[in-house]
């Protein structure tokens, strides 16, 4: 429990620690009803960022979950397999900055092939692309 506790507060993956106990927040004041599911959708456009087809607590919330778990596996896998190496201390700080593109990539796939959960959304997405064709 200390390496993953070691590992979650980690430089760099105590941002995404933050970002993923703010998504906890939100998703338990959505359960109980004093937060909306689709209420940042008119504030934020996620087509620049190739994931319009779902709100954006969900495409956020996703975002937060893959990214804080590949940083903290990564770190755990780290710290138990590698604690003797003199670059340790280099990895644990590359390491939060690659689980971010990593996550936004799968978030990116997940939210594209979950466009009919959301029927009333528009993809906007593939909208553009079919545009381009022409």
């Amino acid at each position: 429990m200390r390496t993953f506790t070691a590992a979650a507060t980690g430089p760099l993956t105590i941002l995404l620690t933050a970002a993923f106990v703010v998504v906890v927040c939100f998703w338990l004041l959505a359960a109980v009803g004093v937060a909306d599911v689709d209420s940042f959708d008119t504030d934020v456009d996620l087509r620049a960022w190739h994931m319009s087809a779902v709100p954006v607590t969900i495409a956020f919330s996703l975002l937060a979950l893959l990214a804080w778990s590949l940083s903290v596996g990564a770190a755990v896998v780290l710290a138990v397999f590698a604690p003797s190496l003199p670059a340790n201390g280099l990895l644990r700080l590359i390491v939060p900055v690659g689980a971010l593109p990593r996550a936004w990539m799968v978030t990116c796939l997940i939210v594209g092939r979950s466009h009919h959960l959301f029927p009333d959304l528009p993809l906007a997405g593939r909208a553009q692309r079919s545009s381009h064709r022409r």
